[in-house]
């Protein structure tokens, strides 16, 4: 998995790197099908924003969070939005209401 961390107007720190990467793989630990990870930490005005984009085969997953005060505050509700995404897209490619096999009669 490639994971691309870029800052706008704010320095990517390695404690705010670890953090992100340890984040985004817990929750693409769920799904083994992801490619690579571009998160992008802003700083617009007094706003701070995290935004990610997931790519895995045939679908892109985008999120995005801001908060007025904490980066971190917005990491955390960016994840949760991702989360719900590929727990969906989970449930739909893993789809439970097959219809039963037919019983195998011994004649």
């Amino acid at each position: 998995m490639n994971f691309t961390i870029t800052g706008h107007h704010v320095e990517v720190t390695p404690a705010l790197h670890d953090y992100v990467t340890e984040k985004v793989e817990r929750v693409l630990r769920h799904f083994d099908h992801a490619t690579s990870a571009q998160i992008i930490l802003r700083v617009e005005r007094n706003t701070h924003k995290a935004e990610v984009t997931v790519h895995v085969k045939g679908k892109d997953f985008f999120a995005e969070a801001t908060d007025p005060a904490d980066l971190y505050a917005a990491i955390d509700a960016m994840i949760d939005k991702l989360d719900r995404q590929v727990r969906k897209h989970k449930e739909i490619v893993t789809n439970h209401h097959q219809p039963a096999a037919p019983a195998a009669q011994g004649e």
